[in-house]
């Protein structure tokens, strides 16, 4: 009887413990989700480009800063860059030199917490974000909708694809991205029902088959984090016309590990969608 008693209360201490957990996630989840780095260590100055500050409002009223970049010449278009979650704008100069090299104007900012932009992350806010940073381009600085493409990468991709689906870009880009955040927590934490427990989404597969544009998946089989599957996923789900790249590498450094094929394969993709002759914009504030 003595075992019985202890059994049951071990018992009970271990659902307990569950629920508490299962409930932690729940209220908690964006903790989980976004890794925002404050402040800003370089600029694109520090590696030798001229660059603008960007500033732009959110409806909720948060400011958001991000840099554009300015082709050297007339640009092929405009690449607006959404993020992941971890570090903030300053941890993707390298980024900005590669795109700036396919003769693109550049566009990257930070999400409300990350960086210099105000407020904290939320799913509903960074969409919001990237929808103040779209009109920055298209209303301030008047560049055409369609020689915009979005690039999102790993959980920007998310973002990214909702723009796409509010706005019509030129192109979509998404590169080692996941078919949505429910898929990615029960794979992380597959003793949880994530499932029911998850309020924040990102349900990229689900907006793909309703976009317009044009889309290019890259994904690399050697993806520690996003399963290669997820991307392929994400291809089939793609309406034509679309592509899909495969990059080499890690989750965080397919980019740089796949080198000159990954710039090829991004330029070639959007010298096929995005009209040639696009003025390189504003001359730049800094340098």
């Amino acid at each position: 009887m003595r075992m019985q008693e202890i059994a049951w209360s071990v018992g009970r201490i271990a659902m307990a413990s569950y629920l508490g957990l299962a409930l932690f996630m729940y209220f908690r989840q964006s903790k989980y989700v976004y890794f925002p780095a404050k402040g800003l260590s370089q600029t694109p100055a520090t590696a030798g480009l001229a660059y603008e500050d960007v500033s732009a409002r959110t409806p909720d009223g948060e400011t958001i800063h991000g840099w554009f970049v300015p082709a050297a010449t007339n640009a092929l278009g405009t690449l607006l860059f959404c993020h992941g979650n971890a570090g903030n704008i300053w941890n993707r100069i390298d980024a900005l030199w590669l795109f700036h090299d396919m003769g693109l104007n550049v566009c990257i900012f930070d999400y409300r917490g990350y960086g210099r932009s105000t407020g904290a992350p939320s799913e509903e806010g960074t969409y919001r974000d990237a929808a103040a940073v779209w009109q920055y381009l298209t209303q301030t600085k008047s560049l055409e909708a369609r020689r915009i493409a979005v690039l999102g990468e790993s959980l920007g991709g998310g973002v990214a694809a909702w723009l796409a689906e509010q706005e019509r870009p030129g192109a979509l880009i998404l590169e080692s991205s996941f078919t949505s955040l429910p898929d990615m927590a029960s794979r992380l934490y597959p003793f949880l029902p994530v499932r029911w427990l998850c309020r924040i989404q990102y349900n990229t597969l689900e907006r793909l088959p309703r976009l317009g544009c044009p889309v290019l998946v890259a994904h690399s089989r050697q993806d520690e984090l996003v399963p290669f599957s997820q991307g392929r996923r994400l291809y089939a789900a793609a309406r034509e016309p679309k592509e899909f790249f495969e990059m080499k590498g890690s989750h965080n450094g397919g980019r740089e590990e796949t080198g000159r094929a990954y710039a090829a394969a991004v330029k070639g993709f959007l010298e096929k969608h995005l009209a040639s002759g696009l003025n390189s914009g504003a001359a730049p504030q800094h340098l």
